[in-house]
């Protein structure tokens, strides 16, 4: 074999390799971050783990979308890159939802001020009129956008409400999880300071 077929075949392995870790890495983030989601969630809502599924949107870029608040100001996905995006979809008529959304507003008030940044998409059908006296009935102040055609719902493939999506830094999403879990848990700040501190 030539020199050079050498130096590509070596070098083809190297990239393979580096693929291999990179993979792995994800892999086991992921499952790192859903073990201790999973462990808070055990005195919390709900009692079950996390369910497992065969989705393939770990690891993988988040689909983009384009959605308005409830002052009609339009927020885009992928102009929040440089911070952890908590993005849950859900609904004002799921009880679960209900359920999950005080410990989401502790969350978000622990990280407001940092690379962080809570969306919480509504896909009500009545859009603002079903979606703005919710947030003030539960005292919610992270962003709520309204997407009563169910875009992402489509575009992140879900099979109910609430889901949740955890995106890294880079537009990447490494964790979803189905179903209402309890984020105010200390256990849960600690996975989030990590995520939020990683460059």
């Amino acid at each position: 074999m030539a020199a050079t077929q050498v130096k590509d075949y070596q070098q083809s392995n190297i990239n393979n390799q580096k693929s291999d870790v990179a993979s792995f890495i994800v892999l086991v983030l992921g499952l790192a971050i859903a073990f201790l989601i999973w462990k808070a969630g055990q005195t919390g809502v709900p009692k079950e783990p996390p369910k497992v599924t065969d989705s393939k949107i770990e690891g993988t870029p988040a689909p983009d979308f384009t959605l308005p608040d409830l002052n009609g100001v339009n927020h885009t996905l992928s102009r929040f890159k440089g911070k952890v995006v908590f993005l849950n979809i859900w609904a004002t008529w799921c009880k679960p939802c209900k359920d999950e959304m005080p410990s989401m507003e502790k969350l978000h008030q622990r990280f407001k001020d940092r690379d962080f940044i809570m969306l919480a998409v509504s896909i009500d059908k009545d859009g603002k009129n079903a979606v703005e006296p919710f947030m003030k009935e539960y005292n919610l102040t992270f962003p709520a956008l309204l997407d009563p055609d169910g875009i992402t719902s489509k575009l992140y493939k879900t099979t109910g409400v609430p889901e949740t999506f955890i995106i890294d830094k880079n537009g990447n999403v490494i964790l979803k999880t189905i179903g209402p879990r309890d984020w105010g848990k200390e256990i849960i700040f600690e996975v989030f300071e990590k995520i939020i501190s990683k460059a």
